[in-house]
């Protein structure tokens, strides 16, 4: 494992970080609005890849099942440890719902789909985004439902319907029809949404730096450490040891444990924003496990 750390670092996570760092120093000195990045991503270019991404994939294999009873085992998993946890250290519920949010949230879409094709290769970009995918639904319900039981803003229904009505759910509906019935998109289409795609990876990575430059405050404490811990740590761990019980190896096995290994995702932020959930919390631990990951994904890199 020694011997892959330096490879692993400068030829998957270098690069990945660069494109961050740059984010980071572009933003302020042009001027570039995080938002308008982020919005870009999640209504254009993310629709676009899922569509490609499943409009001519093998849904009926039992791989793909497997894998999607696996991810929402491993959130369930996530949120009752997290819970647990805060308990155990006597932590308030508010704190208790905002380590839910984060453990079961990680940047599976910046980080997780550009470090696993390049540590894994190409053939993993589809299971690398059905885990996407499973992640962020089950997160975002559980994660809006942990913010919700405290803010009362929302319905136990409210996060459901949420997710029902996101970009890329939409974009999955709409690719399932052409897949069942096996019907091919026209070439112009194919064309059309596969720039679009191309483009996503590295202007989410972009608009990661932009977010992170806009945060500024990275003053830490131990619940920040811990909050990031339970991300960075706990999350694959939990993976890794439910992992065998599916019956899978190979890229569905590597990819399943390396989303689970991501840093907090921005999406935690503005959740917690959007439900009053601690949001200065939230966003330090976002910034933390971001930079911290550096060092905790090379290792797991390395042993996936």
């Amino acid at each position: 494992m020694l011997s892959q750390i330096l490879p692993i670092f400068v030829n998957v996570i270098t690069p990945v970080f660069a494109l961050v760092l740059i984010g980071y120093f572009i933003g302020p000195r042009l001027d570039i609005q995080a938002k308008s990045l982020s919005r870009l991503a999640y209504f254009v270019l993310i629709p676009a890849f899922i569509f490609l991404t499943f409009v001519n994939a093998d849904l009926g294999d039992s791989v793909v099942t497997r894998m999607i009873i696996f991810m929402i085992m491993v959130e369930l998993v996530l949120a009752a440890s997290a819970y647990l946890i805060g308990k155990l250290l006597g932590k308030s519920n508010e704190m208790i719902a905002a380590y839910i949010l984060i453990i079961t949230f990680g940047n599976v879409g910046n980080f997780g789909l550009p470090l696993i094709e390049f540590r894994l290769g190409g053939d993993a970009i589809f299971p690398a985004t059905v885990y996407f995918l499973v992640i962020v639904t089950i997160a975002f319900i559980i994660g809006v439902s942990a913010a919700s039981s405290q803010s009362k803003q929302a319905s136990l229904i409210s996060p459901l319907i949420a997710v029902l009505k996101t970009p890329s759910t939409l974009a999955f509906l709409a690719a399932l029809p052409f897949n069942l019935l096996g019907i091919r998109i026209p070439l112009f289409s194919e064309r059309l949404l596969d720039l679009p795609a191309r483009a996503m990876v590295p202007i989410m990575l972009i608009a990661l730096g932009v977010q992170l430059a806009e945060n500024k405050d990275f003053s830490i404490n131990t619940d920040v450490v811990i909050g990031s811990l339970l991300r960075l740590a706990v999350a694959p761990a939990v993976a890794f040891l439910l992992v065998g019980f599916f019956s899978l190896d190979g890229i569905a096995r590597g990819a399943g444990i390396i989303q689970s290994g991501m840093p907090a995702a921005v999406l935690c932020s503005i959740i917690a924003m959007e439900h009053n959930l601690m949001p200065k919390f939230v966003t330090k631990v976002v910034l933390f496990s971001t930079i911290a990951s550096v060092v905790t994904l090379t290792v797991l890199l390395a042993l996936v």
